[in-house]
């Protein structure tokens, strides 16, 4: 197994780019962004209810594993999905794919991978990287966040696949069995832009897509009198962690958005999507000033109304422009 090629490239976010990098081994060459865009990855959720280290959790894309299952079903890829009740079990059935030579997808977490740096090491159990091969007992790993190939020792990779906490990856793993020699991506995309924007504008619940920026809004702005300071901080710092640190974040993931964006225009031939493109960078540069903001008053640790008062209208900002966006995506004609 020591001449194993594994194409890597880096990417943004470990999902999309696993796919990316997956599939484009097999000849199926398809973009990251392209892949976060038929897979309608862009998303938003606050859920108060869902404790992320005690805090509330807020998202910035669709649940983990949802862009991959899209783009298998619209590009037509069939994959072989396991997950195990064991170490052991996970460990072998492992050893016996690759040892055919076959690039695997795994969940993991993020803490038990030493080949990030120890400041990134937190307890994220929805984490996607590849094993392509093994040499002098090491798993060679192409882990699309990092820069170049690398590798992992059993040990440390048993524990990230069969982490405890939720979600649990259970030591999931998956690979591709069929995988078509041309795929067209004008259908994909349509399908993946019109799921984007329905979950955006149209799910009625208020925690989520447009609805859920401004629930979150309204939640910031009264975090001092309920919540108090320190708690107040902690929620905050959480928000900026899961926009900023996890994945893409809420910035990135617009920013990823809008790249599919402008591929898409360029193979439908729709001028106007390169312009919608434009005007959600923009909106991703309101979600980074309010980050930014956001840090300042975590790090100052004083309750001022004024400043989650003037946290939230940002976030309003952000709501405003995203519904404008997507109510005008939403109306392109294909």
């Amino acid at each position: 197994m020591d001449n194993i090629q594994f194409q890597h490239t880096q990417t943004a976010h470990c999902e999309s780019g696993v796919i990316s990098n997956l599939l484009g081994h097999y000849g199926l060459r398809i973009s990251e962004p392209m892949a976060f865009g038929i897979g309608a990855g862009i998303f938003f959720g606050h859920l108060p209810f869902v404790k992320v280290n005690g805090v509330p959790g807020s998202t910035y894309r669709i649940w983990p594993g949802a862009i991959f299952q899209r783009v298998c079903k619209r590009l037509g890829v069939k994959m072989e999905s396991t997950t195990f009740s064991t170490p052991e079990k996970g460990m072998t059935a492992l050893d016996q794919v690759i040892s055919t030579g076959t690039p695997v997808g795994l969940l993991s977490s993020v803490y038990y991978l030493p080949y990030f740096p120890p400041s990134y090491r937190f307890h994220f159990n929805a984490h996607n990287l590849v094993v392509y091969g093994k040499r002098d007992g090491q798993y060679l790993v192409s882990d699309p966040v990092m820069d170049t190939v690398t590798e992992i020792d059993p040990e440390s990779l048993a524990q990230a696949r069969f982490a405890k906490g939720f979600p649990a990856p259970k030591g999931k793993m998956y690979y591709p069995v069929q995988v078509p020699a041309n795929a067209s991506f004008e259908k994909p995309i349509k399908e993946g832009i019109e799921q984007a924007c329905h979950y955006m504008l149209k799910i009625p619940l208020p925690m989520f897509g447009v609805k859920g920026i401004r629930f979150l809004a309204n939640r910031v702005k009264r975090y001092p009198e309920k919540v108090g300071e320190r708690r107040s901080a902690l929620y905050l710092g959480n928000i900026i962690r899961m926009q900023e640190e996890i994945g893409t974040g809420g910035a990135g993931f617009r920013f990823v958005y809008a790249a599919f964006l402008q591929e898409a225009a360029l193979l439908l031939k729709k001028d106007e999507l390169s312009v919608l493109a434009q005007e959600l960078t923009r909106t991703g540069d309101l979600w980074r000033n309010f980050a930014f903001s956001a840090g300042r008053v975590c790090k100052s640790r004083t309750v001022d109304n004024v400043s989650y008062n003037e946290l939230g209208e940002m976030l309003m900002q952000c709501a405003a422009a995203e519904e404008t966006f997507f109510r005008k995506l939403a109306q392109v004609k294909f």
